[in-house]
């Protein structure tokens, strides 16, 4: 994986100043190798996407984070192949809630991958467990048959309460490689990151930077002081010391530079132990995943703002 990883196109030629990113290894089958620190393309709008997308691999990024429900998984497709990276990169999308279901789920995953234009999708993840409808265990054996045809490198879930990660593990005898949570500083799930790390599971954070407290606290204050860094680039070192893959979204690419360079310096252990301190249950900005209900339906997810 780690020869497609770096493979350039003729478009986009590494040179010695270009970003790298830090990679993880993942506990599933083929213990892919996975860039720690990637791209998310959520609320980029479809107009603005293949161009952020290609920014963000020129500077340097080899993940690229999509959903079906962000609306935007073709113009990812369009960029990849404008740049010569479709295949080469590491490349996610999710399944939305109003797909799930075995049957559903797989012409889905096909609608997702015409779209994309890849042969191969990396990484594939259950969006939201959406347990009012009670069916992510047979949408989890969906996926694991699409991996085992060979279309799926990883199958994985997102937003996964450590309640519905046992429910597919007893249902099917096998754990997701990844779970892809709200993760920031005054909100961490330390509960749920104990259960995943306990069961070999790679904690992917979205929403790294939470918002203005987090990066504004004075913990993460005083570290990018202490280290000549940005405060942003204190919370996803942060997360990248701890073991977490994180997917920052910026439309700029100053910042997109910045993100992907916040590996270059380490954190003391007391510096990520106060930062650990700012966890608070109550400060998430996402929904609660045991009560979240909404079909992620182009018209429901207009309705909300998202896209």
């Amino acid at each position: 994986m780690k020869a497609e990883i770096r493979f350039h196109s003729e478009r986009i030629v590494m040179s010695e100043q270009q970003l790298v990113s830090p990679e993880l290894t993942l506990n599933d089958k083929a213990h892919s190798v996975i860039p720690q620190i990637g791209f998310g393309t959520f609320q980029i709008p479809p107009e603005d996407t293949q161009r952020a997308v290609e920014e963000a691999l020129e500077i340097g990024y080899r993940h690229i984070d999509t959903a079906a429900a962000y609306y935007n998984e073709e113009q990812v497709g369009d960029a990849l192949k404008a740049t010569g990276m479709a295949g080469k990169v590491w490349v996610t999308t999710k399944l939305r809630n109003c797909d799930q279901g075995y049957d559903s789920a797989m012409v889905a995953f096909e609608e997702s991958r015409r779209k994309l234009k890849v042969d191969v999708v990396d990484m594939y993840l259950i969006h939201w467990p959406f347990p009012a409808a009670g069916f992510y265990k047979e949408t989890w054996r969906a996926l694991l048959r699409l991996r085992d045809e060979g279309v799926i490198r990883v199958p994985g879930v997102s937003n996964f309460l450590p309640e519905h990660l046992r429910g597919i593990i007893e249902d099917s005898g096998e754990a997701p490689a990844v779970n892809q949570l709200e993760v920031h500083p005054r909100y961490s799930q330390p509960g749920n990151l104990k259960y995943c790390k306990a069961h070999g599971i790679v904690t992917e954070a979205y929403s790294p930077l939470g918002h203005g407290k987090d990066i504004e606290s004075a913990p993460v204050i005083a570290s990018a002081k202490a280290h000549g860094v940005t405060p942003a680039q204190v919370v996803l070192r942060w997360h990248t010391q701890e073991g977490r893959i994180v997917i920052p979204k910026s439309k700029h690419v100053d910042r997109m530079k910045m993100n992907l360079a916040s590996a270059a310096f380490d954190l003391t252990d007391a510096e990520l132990a106060a930062i650990d301190a700012l966890d608070d249950p109550h400060a998430n900005v996402s929904a609660n995943p045991a009560t979240f209900t909404h079909s992620q339906s182009w018209a429901d997810q207009h309705v909300r703002g998202n896209i």
